[in-house]
């Protein structure tokens, strides 16, 4: 497939800028997949969808405040900073993201906080998503992620809002948010409250975990007419054996198996049994789902409304049928339904 066939014209209007009052209260489409029929609900009705012995996978990465504003030595000229990922404890060492890129030389130093407490020199400026700082702390591990973290804020992406809240620290994290490591969250999982935990307990539907640390990558535009070209950025990925066995059971019961969000569906795609069962996993997934794929895993998905041209609306488009997402899709802006990842979902059975 192309690239032209995944864009059309999103009002900024249409993008939420914050979340629903309640979590599991934002508008919830319903797309059968077999038919095209399309419903409209709220999405603390999910659970009618379901029942005994079915099983909801979701992610548990915890987003961390990667993006930072810091000043070049000498001229004092305003860098922002967007961390990707750790790459050595020990050594300080983390992959960045630097804004304006090319003023920054290897062996700058970087300054954060209004003391400039905390120092940084670019060490590498070849990597594919731009540089690698060392941070120069000589107190403890603890003390510099505390240090960190502390200047830092939520990563909330641009599309949504400019400028970030202080509820967007709680906002813009999952409730069962537990493995850091993410710098965007996994979107579906946001509208997931304890209520709605409570009431699938009641019909016997299980929950099971997996973690992906979701990276900036899902954001980059693609470059490329043909989508077979792109390249994904690697995120890790751990599918615990408990998860995988919970996984499996289900299926072989053949009840249904509910990926929640685009991150679970890459996860549970990654590594596949020939029997078309999970593996238990701890590595790095660069997988990239773009229709026409077969899904050995999940028979259902819920996942947010995405922008026009993101590798995640694509995955969505190869679960539910291309002619059938961007049906849904116009559906929801005919409808006004929200985009992004505070806006509202659909759920594709």
């Amino acid at each position: 497939m192309k690239l032209s066939q995944f864009q059309f014209n999103l009002p900024k209007e249409k993008i939420a800028q914050e979340p629903p009052r309640w979590r599991d209260e934002c508008k919830l489409m319903v797309l059968h997949k077999d038919s095209g029929e399309i419903e409209h609900r709220l999405f603390k009705n999910i659970i009618d969808y379901f029942g005994k012995g079915d099983t909801f996978v979701l992610n548990d990465t915890k987003v961390f405040p990667a993006r930072l504003y810091g000043n070049k030595e000498k001229t004092k000229a305003e860098i922002e900073v967007f961390l990707l990922r750790e790459l050595n404890r020990e050594q300080r060492l983390w992959d960045v993201i630097v804004d304006p890129a090319r003023k920054i030389r290897i062996g700058n130093k970087l300054y954060f906080g209004e003391d400039e407490s905390l120092v940084a020199e670019v060490i590498d400026n070849t990597t594919s998503r731009g540089r690698t700082l060392r941070f120069l702390y000589d107190g403890s591990y603890e003390d510099f992620k505390e240090t960190l973290f502390s200047l830092g804020e939520t990563p909330l992406p641009r599309f949504v809002r400019e400028n970030v809240v202080p509820e967007d620290a709680e906002n813009y994290q999952t409730i069962f948010a537990r493995n850091e490591g993410a710098v965007a969250a996994p979107a579906a999982g946001l509208h997931f409250s304890r209520e709605l935990f409570n009431r699938m307990i009641l019909k016997d539907i299980n929950k099971t975990f997996i973690t992906l640390h979701m990276g900036i990558g899902h954001f980059r535009s693609v470059d490329v007419e043909d989508l077979s070209k792109h390249k994904m950025d690697s995120e890790r990925v751990i599918i615990p054996e408990e998860t995988a066995d919970i996984i499996n059971r289900t299926k072989r019961a053949k009840h249904k198996v509910l990926a929640v969000g685009v991150t679970v569906m890459r996860a549970l795609e990654t590594y596949v049994t020939s029997y078309d069962e999970v593996n238990p996993y701890d590595g790095w997934t660069n997988k990239f789902i773009f229709p026409p794929y077969r899904f050995a895993i999940p028979n259902a998905a819920v996942s947010n409304f995405h922008i026009p041209g993101s590798t995640m609306l694509m995955s969505v488009a190869a679960f539910g049928g291309y002619e059938n997402v961007m049906k849904a899709y116009a559906t929801a802006l005919k409808e006004d339904y929200k985009f992004g990842p505070y806006g509202d979902a659909l759920l594709i059975i």
